[in-house]
């Protein structure tokens, strides 16, 4: 930033313009920054964010932003790509944005220790392929708690809802989100403590294996021609009346 610092306080000199007159020009510009903020971008003790830095190239009349800042322009203007990336981040909800904040925060983490490895010893290729494979790509997906009742049902107004992290290579690509299996009615297929990975969708077809509403209450059956079937013999299929709402489709289970 002190490069670009220099620029911006040679630019303006070169206008003949004080600190005052950038702070007014900016104030009709709609942004609104002390004259000490302003000296701050050019000594480089702050950093201009780029509505700031192009505010400013605007002021100044800089029309090639590219020749006269040259290399330096990259620490302030984003890509297209990154440009892309922080408008898609705003429509996401908060669960969204906590998922790409920790994935963020662990990429960070990962990078910065493979770099502060790359400086030691000369052992340090063994130890960078160490933390690569301890460091291992996961996804996250977010996980109901064992609402998913194999036996006993579970009110809906019960879900405890959290995350779960998978390693990359066997998520499933198609499963929008985990939940707990309870009970004993889906085995073998299914035990008690089980995680299935689940496909969001209001529709099944025969045989597919899916999580159900039914009464306010959450259940992982099978569907059947006349009902819901469970897979334990001992449990008769769910056939009598009552609303169900089918809350996805069970894709297997969760194993790592």
């Amino acid at each position: 930033m002190n490069n670009i610092g220099n620029i911006l306080k040679r630019l303006r000199e070169e206008r003949g313009l004080k600190g005052n007159d950038v702070v007014e020009k900016l104030k009709a510009l709609g942004i609104e920054i002390s004259v000490k903020t302003l000296y701050g971008y050019e000594s480089g003790r702050n950093s201009t964010n780029a509505d700031m830095f192009l505010a400013l190239c605007q002021i100044y009349k800089c029309q090639n932003i590219m020749e006269v800042f040259s290399d330096s322009v990259d620490d302030v203007l984003f890509t297209n790509k990154e440009w892309e990336m922080i408008e898609r981040y705003r429509t996401l909800d908060n669960f969204g944005r906590e998922r790409i904040d920790y994935e963020l925060a662990r990429e960070l983490e990962r990078v910065t220790q493979i770099r502060e490895m790359e400086t030691k010893s000369h052992d340090k290729d063994e130890r960078i392929i160490d933390l690569e494979e301890r460091l291992v790509p996961r996804r996250i997906f977010s996980y109901h708690g064992k609402i998913a009742s194999a036996g006993t049902s579970y009110g809906f107004d019960d879900i405890t809802s959290g995350t779960i992290e998978v390693p990359l290579e066997i998520a499933d690509e198609n499963a929008d989100y985990t939940i707990g299996v309870s009970g004993d009615s889906m085995e073998p297929t299914y035990y008690d403590g089980d995680i299935v990975y689940v496909q969001k969708t209001t529709h099944l077809n025969i045989g597919d294996v899916g999580i159900f509403q039914k009464d306010n209450c959450i259940y992982i059956k099978e569907v059947g021609e006349n009902g819901l079937i469970s897979h334990n013999s001992k449990y008769k299929p769910m056939t009598d009346g009552g609303d169900v709402v089918c809350l996805g489709k069970v894709l297997g289970k969760v194993e790592e």
